[in-house]
């Protein structure tokens, strides 16, 4: 009797162990190992925006006049130009480092703390770069996908680049915490209510919101990191 009971509790941990690693290794996409995680997060994500996070952003859309959240908007984006420019030298593209010096100067100065960017009209063309761009340039892999609370889509190697660009993101390193914080809500409600519009866009055009989000991310960081121009690959790559 006892071995007899040892092997059915054997067998049950087995069957139990399968079901628990499947779930958490095996998916229809190799890039999205912790996919159970992911989803949990994705979803708790969801509550709070639909709670809090898209109803603030709606009364901060219908409060503030289009000029106001455009300075708003631009305030932040030449913020973010800083981070840019220290990208741009990580990666040695030195031509493009002095494009992005001069509009960050050019906007800080003439357009008034950066409320107005007076640097596009001028041909001073706005880029995207991080430090997890910077990784992907030298060849480091996005590792497996992964939501961040509140922050959303990510990876393992961006979650890293996102910890390094905090350390030169003039709003990150303001010395006040209260005007920090406040500046980071003022940009994270900012950024979401600019988002409004494509909330229909992504409940008319996915069937999986998550999936469409996980597999939108992926392919626009990997368009970022190439400038446009990523190399093909095989399409097992691609699952």
């Amino acid at each position: 009797m006892d071995n007899s009971g040892n092997r059915r509790k054997l067998a049950a941990l087995a069957v139990a162990s399968a079901f628990l690693l499947g779930g958490c290794a095996t998916n229809g996409d190799k890039r999205d190992p912790l996919e159970p995680l992911n989803r949990g997060i994705y979803q708790l994500n969801d509550t709070v925006d639909k709670a809090v996070i898209k109803p603030v952003a709606q009364g901060y859309k219908a409060v503030l006049p289009q000029p106001v959240r455009t300075g708003v908007g631009n305030f932040f984006s030449n913020l973010d130009d800083a981070v840019v420019v220290a990208n741009d030298l990580l990666q040695f593209k030195l031509e493009r480092s002095v494009n992005d010096f001069l509009r960050l100067l050019t906007n800080t100065t003439i357009g008034l703390a950066g409320l107005l960017d007076v640097a596009t009209p001028m041909g001073l063309e706005k880029h995207n770069e991080d430090f997890g761009q910077t990784l992907g340039y030298w060849g480091i892999p996005d590792g497996p996908y992964l939501v961040l609370p509140i922050l959303g889509p990510s990876s393992f190697r961006d979650t890293l680049g996102r910890v390094a660009d905090w350390q030169v993101d003039p709003l990150t390193q303001h010395p006040e915490v209260a005007e920090r914080n406040w500046g980071v809500a003022v940009k994270l409600e900012d950024v979401r209510a600019r988002l409004l519009d494509t909330d229909q866009v992504l409940d008319d055009a996915a069937i999986d919101p998550y999936v469409f989000v996980r597999d939108a991310y992926l392919q626009r960081r990997r368009n970022l990191v190439y400038d446009g121009e990523p190399p093909r690959r095989k399409f097992d790559d691609d699952e």
